[in-house]
């Protein structure tokens, strides 16, 4: 990261509330706030057009601010099979525009990105909040969480190697990141 910064966008994935963040990440891990907030969607509106609008958004985002990365929530299982379910359709969307752009996503799980900004994977929504505003240097934890949520995952990506355009080696990564890759290797 040494020169000029990168620019990465953090993307909490969500059909009734997608966060954003978008950070720019200098030498030193320093990093800056750009953009950050919330694509909405209303629960009544059918499927298929909440997906264009999250896709028309993400891509005005994406032409105004020219990430070299995009750092996305990892779809886990959840007893929520609805939730899941919409997790997944926003993050095919965010996927596919980043393929259209050749972008690099690097995907992390809600444990990982908790560790990355708080030093403990289990912290909580409030914790995470706190260390976004303090690192980034904000009076107070962006809103809704979602938000918040997103900045994280951006800075998880940029400390975690994500901010240089060099791939990733296929044994990097955390232990659980390793087995997920090879399992999608077997696949």
């Amino acid at each position: 990261m040494s020169g000029s910064p990168a620019r990465i966008l953090g993307v909490d994935p969500g059909l009734t509330r997608c966060g954003i963040g978008v950070i720019d990440v200098m030498a030193g891990r320093r990093a800056r706030l750009i953009d950050v907030g919330v694509i909405r969607t209303p629960a009544d509106m059918p499927l298929e057009r909440r997906l264009q609008l999250i896709g028309d958004a993400l891509d005005g985002l994406l032409d105004e601010h020219r990430p070299s990365a995009i750092a996305l929530e990892r779809v886990f299982a959840q007893h929520n099979l609805r939730s899941v379910m919409g997790t997944a359709q926003v993050s095919g969307v965010v996927l596919l525009a980043a393929g259209r752009r050749s972008l690099p996503v690097g995907l992390h799980t809600p444990s990982e990105v908790k560790a990355a900004v708080t030093g403990y994977g289990a912290a909580d929504k409030r914790q995470v909040g706190e260390m976004v505003a303090r690192i980034l240097e904000l009076s107070a934890p962006p809103t809704p969480a979602d938000a918040a949520d997103a900045l994280a995952l951006a800075l998880c990506h940029a400390w975690r190697g994500g901010a240089t355009s060099a791939p990733a080696r296929a044994d990097a990564g955390t232990p659980a990141q390793q087995a997920w890759r090879a399992a999608e290797r077997r696949r």
